[in-house]
């Protein structure tokens, strides 16, 4: 019997322990609910959810089923004006040169998106594709983005503001259940095993809330509303030049999002090429201010 049991404990391989994650409710519920007011001056919490659901579609039309092949840069910066930690600074590789290197990456990327497993694999070669200066911190945004925006589904958002563990930063750490989270580092890897988790149990919180439709946009509006409540509670000095006194509650979240990419009554968009000057995008309005 011994070799048969040694024979079947070989054919049957262990599963990898689940993430942990001590999560807050009061925290997540004051969140909650103050995204759902601060919507209320621009149509209600659905108007944000279906401009994500626009977003999904321009990065889909333009990368799903493997269209990554025929992307060209025009397309890509289009794409970018939607993601701000990236827009900040890609500026310098939106020429033919740099244009090239992004999408051979992004091709390698989505070849094979269809197996989760290989997520986090691919996203260090893509990563590693570039330098790992600080410079360079928005692409694993721009993989993170991509991912996300072209299967919101099978990949849940995965960027830096969401979750760094080297950083010891991001919305987890806000939301964490414990008495001295401040100084303490997060024993929980930036992974694509994390962010389903994530996502799995902020689900869980919003249907135990009464929310049971575009789960999916709403987990995003409440991860970017609890980073902006950080964003607000530095007094304005973290991230001073993209993230400036506010003039409504929910510009912070908006441009975590992406969603204010293209300005107000205008087709100037808050993308800028290495001269500065403003990538101009045509007919295309996500989500302004009311009047």
């Amino acid at each position: 019997m011994f070799p048969t049991l040694l024979h079947k404990s070989r054919q049957s391989p262990i599963e990898p322990e689940r993430v942990r994650l001590e999560l807050s409710g009061p925290i997540l519920g004051r969140a909650l609910s103050n995204v759902a007011t601060g919507c209320e001056d621009l149509g209600g919490i659905e108007r944000y959810a279906a401009a994500l659901d626009l977003k999904n579609s321009m990065f889909r039309d333009a990368l799903g089923d493997m269209k990554v092949r025929e992307l060209d840069l025009e397309q890509l910066m289009g794409l970018c004006v939607f993601m701000s930690t990236v827009r900040r600074r890609i500026a310098p590789y939106l020429d033919p040169t740099g244009f090239a290197q992004i999408k051979q990456a992004l091709t390698a990327l989505l070849d094979g998106a269809g197996d989760t497993g290989t997520t986090n694999a691919r996203m260090a070669a893509f990563c590693g594709a570039f330098p790992t200066d600080k410079k360079h911190r928005w692409v694993r945004d721009l993989a993170a983005e991509v991912l996300h925006n072209t299967d919101p589904e099978r990949y849940p958002l995965m960027t830096r503001w969401v979750w760094d563990a080297k950083a010891n930063t991001g919305v987890i750490r806000e939301i964490w259940h414990g008495d001295n989270v401040d100084h303490m580092t997060i024993p929980v890897p930036d992974e694509y095993e994390t962010f389903v988790v994530l996502r799995e149990e902020l689900s869980q919180f919003l249907t135990s809330n009464g929310i049971f439709s575009n789960i999916i946009h709403y987990v995003d509006l409440l991860c970017a509303q609890i980073y902006a409540e950080y964003i607000s509670a530095q007094g304005g000095s973290y991230l001073r030049t993209d993230f400036s006194a506010p003039d409504d509650p929910m510009e912070h979240t908006r441009r975590i999002l992406g969603l204010d990419g293209v300005k107000p009554n205008s087709a100037r968009t808050r993308l800028k090429s290495v001269a500065g000057e403003a990538f101009v995008l045509e007919d295309v309005k996500l989500l302004e201010r009311e009047t």
